[in-house]
């Protein structure tokens, strides 16, 4: 799988160790609109996805994650790799750890009807929404977010995805 691009903080030349969670995204587009998740609670869109457990096969993860999160089934046959992106930066949680983060997209289509979705208690709290959006309108967003737990390098990440989509022609 190709890098689409490394945003690396250089920030960890200290640290004692390294946590490592990678994750699997789905790129589901229809009518010139992309399906992200909305958190309405911090204004946020992100792709569908979500962490990989051990020992998980990334597009297996990816579409478990798209199912849960957003309630779109993913046509496993159709599904076909992107690119990934590598995060490193000093933990915000443990100043001794970096945090090392592959994200793996990958192309899809999901099937017409959605089902219920299967939220996590964050992701309730947070009111995950399936929205198919405009990616202009989600870049804007992600790059205005206000006061939120989260490392604005997550905000960023999703914007220069859908930037690198645009640029390519996959909304034309």
């Amino acid at each position: 799988m190709r890098l689409l691009f490394s945003m690396d903080l250089k920030d960890y030349d200290d640290c004692e160790r390294a946590f490592v969670r990678n994750s699997a995204r789905s790129i589901i587009l229809r009518g010139g609109k992309v399906a992200m998740i909305h958190s309405l609670q911090y204004d946020y869109y992100k792709f569908p996805g979500g962490g990989i457990e051990n020992g998980e096969d990334p597009v297996q993860a990816m579409i478990r994650e798209t199912r849960e999160e957003a309630g779109l089934v993913v046509i496993e046959s159709i599904v076909r790799p992107y690119g990934y992106v590598h995060r490193a930066q000093r933990s915000d949680r443990d100043r001794r750890e970096v945090f090392v983060q592959d994200n793996f997209y990958y192309l899809c289509e999901a099937e017409p009807k959605t089902v219920l979705q299967q939220l996590d208690g964050y992701e309730a709290k947070e009111h995950y929404t399936l929205e198919w959006v405009d990616p202009s309108i989600a870049i804007e967003k992600n790059r205005n977010v206000g006061e939120c737990p989260y490392n604005r390098m997550m905000f960023e990440r999703e914007a220069r995805v859908l930037e690198l989509l645009l640029m390519e022609g996959f909304f034309a």
